[in-house]
C-alpha cells in the first residue's frame, strides 16, 4: 500500500487581521509549529478554517500561503467545497494554478438535497475536469446531507478519488468503510476526535483534530499507539483526546474556542470572522485552566510510562 494521506492532519484555523484578511505572518508561524511538532499534514480552508466566511480572494490566499509555505514538507489538503459543481470546478482550477495537489470536496450545500446520487454525479463531473487528488468530506451538519457508506464506496471508484474524511459522527457507517477499504491505498480519516482512537484500532489511517496544533506531541503519540494497535496505550490516550475536545464546547462557537486556544501559542489572534459570536472573558479563563489541566495530565501519563 502507498497511502499519501495518513496520521494527524489538523483542519487549520485561518488567522485574520482586523480587516478579516489573512494574517500571513501568524499563519506561517502556526504552520511551522505544526510541522515541527510532527503533525502529518495540513487541511487548509476547511470548516474550522472559516472557509465560507472568508472572501474568495482571502480564501485563495489562505490556500496559497499554506501550499507555498509548507513547500512539500507534508501533504496539504485544500478545501474547495461550494454550492454547485461548477463552482467547485472553478475553485479547483484556481487551486491547480496555485500548485495544489489535493482537493477536499463536500456535497453541495444551501440546496434542497434530493438523493445520495447527486453527490456521486458531483464527483463524477469534477473528476473529468482535474487530475489532482480528490478527498470526500462528509460533514452533514454543514451540507444538510449525510453520505452513507454505499455512496462513499461508489464515489471511491472514481480514479483520482483517494480518500475519505468522515465528520458525520456515524461510527457504524465509518466502520463499514474501514472494512470495505481494508488493504487498499484509499485513505479513511476520522473527523470526529472522540472516535479517533477506536477508529485507529480498527483500521483508520488517521484523524483530523482541530485542536491538535495546541498539543502536537500528544496527538502524534496517540496516533502511533493506535497505528501500532496497542490497545491499552491507545485507550489511555483516548481519555486525554476526549479531554481536548471539551475545549471546543466551552463557548457558544467552537471556532471561537479553537482560535482562542491556539492563540495561546503566541502566533495568532483569537479573532473570528463576523458575525460569529466571539469568546467571553470568563470563557477564556475556563479554556486556559483546561489547557493547563490537560498538559498536567499528559505529563503524568508520560511519567507513568517510563
Amino acid at each position: 500500500m502507498n497511502k499519501k494521506y495518513f496520521g494527524v492532519i489538523p483542519p487549520i484555523i485561518t488567522p485574520v487581521d482586523k480587516r478579516e484578511n489573512v494574517d500571513e505572518e501568524g499563519f506561517c508561524k502556526l504552520l511551522d509549529h505544526c510541522i515541527e511538532g510532527g503533525l502529518h499534514g495540513i487541511f487548509v480552508a476547511g470548516s474550522n478554517g472559516e472557509t465560507m466566511a472568508l472572501t474568495q480572494k482571502e480564501r485563495d490566499k489562505a490556500i496559497k500561503v499554506a501550499i507555498d509555505h509548507v513547500n512539500g514538507r507534508v501533504p496539504v489538503m485544500s478545501g474547495v467545497m461550494d454550492s454547485s459543481t461548477r463552482r467547485v470546478i472553478d475553485n479547483i482550477k484556481s487551486l491547480e494554478q496555485m500548485g495544489g495537489t489535493c482537493a477536499v470536496i463536500t456535497s453541495i450545500f444551501y440546496a434542497r438535497h434530493t438523493s445520495q446520487d447527486e453527490t456521486i454525479r458531483h464527483f463524477e463531473q469534477i473528476a473529468k475536469e482535474t487530475n489532482i487528488d480528490l478527498i470526500i468530506y462528509n460533514i452533514p451538519m454543514f451540507t444538510g446531507l449525510k453520505l452513507n457508506a454505499e455512496t462513499v464506496m461508489k464515489i471511491a471508484e472514481i480514479d483520482n478519488v483517494v480518500g475519505y474524511k468522515d465528520s458525520s459522527g456515524s461510527f457504524p457507517e465509518f466502520m463499514r468503510c474501514l472494512t470495505h477499504f481494508k488493504d487498499t491505498d484509499f485513505a479513511c480519516l476520522q473527523g470526529s476526535t472522540p472516535y479517533a482512537m477506536p477508529s485507529m484500532l480498527i483500521g483508520a489511517d488517521g484523524f483530523v483534530p482541530s485542536i491538535a496544533p495546541l498539543f502536537p506531541e500528544l496527538f502524534v503519540k496517540a496516533y502511533e499507539a493506535g497505528a501500532n494497535k496497542d490497545i491499552d496505550l491507545a485507550m489511555k490516550y483516548d481519555i486525554l483526546l476526549r479531554e481536548t475536545s471539551k475545549v471546543l464546547g466551552m463557548t457558544k462557537n467552537a471556532t471561537s474556542a479553537n482560535k482562542f486556544a491556539l492563540s495561546q501559542l503566541g502566533f495568532t489572534d483569537k479573532r473570528v470572522i463576523a458575525p460569529q459570536d466571539s469568546i467571553q472573558p470568563e470563557e477564556e479563563q475556563k479554556i486556559i485552566r483546561k489547557i493547563a489541566e490537560i498538559n498536567e495530565q499528559y505529563a503524568e501519563m508520560k511519567a507513568s510510562l517510563k
